[in-house]
């Protein structure tokens, strides 16, 4: 019986894939068959059975050695994920934020996805067929002013480049979709809540929940956890999904409380 999903042969580039989400796509799409090449600035000890290349996507030139590595490695792509992302801008809201700070929100979270994209879709465009998935944030349209307004303005510059992106390439073969997460509580990668914990003194559950009522709450509970976001990447980029492209796929629980 064929299974309902599979990535079987399928060559994938997927970045950020050594922690949280990225680390559970980049397990989840060996577990499907695919070819897995995944980047970070240092290698850990475990990759899950994928190809590695070091490299600072924050960087023209680390963008370079990763496209460099994907025809060298995978001689070619078929699936391009764009997980990376994060800050480490300062609490104290839109005064904090320097143009230094700026720059590294941007640097991080929207250039390297365009500068892949730039580098990669000609190859798909050429082959007929491909798929990129931006994984964006739900604080494009729910930023928290404390902390997270440089973050959530690149988010929202990506979220609004990959339509205008997936219009211009869907019709030469190309899929572009978003999945935008709310809270992911990941025990083992989540700094804040580890750091909220220590600071308080309290458990990391407990921690869940101060950052859990930041948020409005989270209708369903709890954050989701790494593999739920890679279950729909997976799904997204699977032919299960050949007439979804062009929009965004909310992962939050329930958090954003709006239609």
């Amino acid at each position: 019986m064929t299974p309902f999903l599979t990535l079987q042969g399928r060559r994938a580039l997927i970045t950020g894939g050594t922690s949280g989400a990225g680390a559970a796509t980049v397990a989840l799409f060996n577990a499907l068959g695919a070819r897995v090449l995944t980047t970070a600035r240092t290698k850990p000890a475990d990759v899950s059975g994928a190809a590695f290349v070091e490299a600072d996507l924050t960087t023209g030139a680390g963008v370079q050695t990763v496209v460099e590595a994907v025809y060298r490695e995978l001689g070619g792509i078929d699936i391009l994920v764009n997980v990376l992302g994060g800050s480490s801008a300062p609490s104290g809201g839109f005064a904090a934020l320097t143009d230094a700070e700026w720059e590294k929100e941007f640097n991080l979270n929207f250039f390297p996805a365009i500068r892949l994209d730039r580098a990669l879709i000609p190859g798909m465009i050429a082959q007929g067929s491909g798929v990129v998935i931006h994984v964006t944030s739900i604080q494009n349209r729910l930023p928290l002013p404390e902390a997270t307004t440089g973050y959530a303005s690149a988010k929202a510059a990506l979220n609004t480049y990959s339509k205008s992106l997936s219009k211009e390439v869907s019709p030469k073969g190309v899929r572009v979709v978003r999945v935008s997460p709310g809270w992911i509580a990941d025990p083992g990668a989540n700094g804040l809540a580890l750091r909220i914990a220590e600071q308080a003194g309290i458990s990391y559950d407990e921690a869940v929940q101060v950052i859990m009522n930041s948020l409005g709450g989270i209708p369903l509970g709890r954050p989701a956890a790494p593999e739920e976001v890679a279950d729909l990447i997976a799904f997204l980029a699977s032919d299960r999904a050949t007439s979804i492209t062009g929009t965004e796929h909310i992962i939050d629980g329930g958090t954003i409380p709006t239609v």
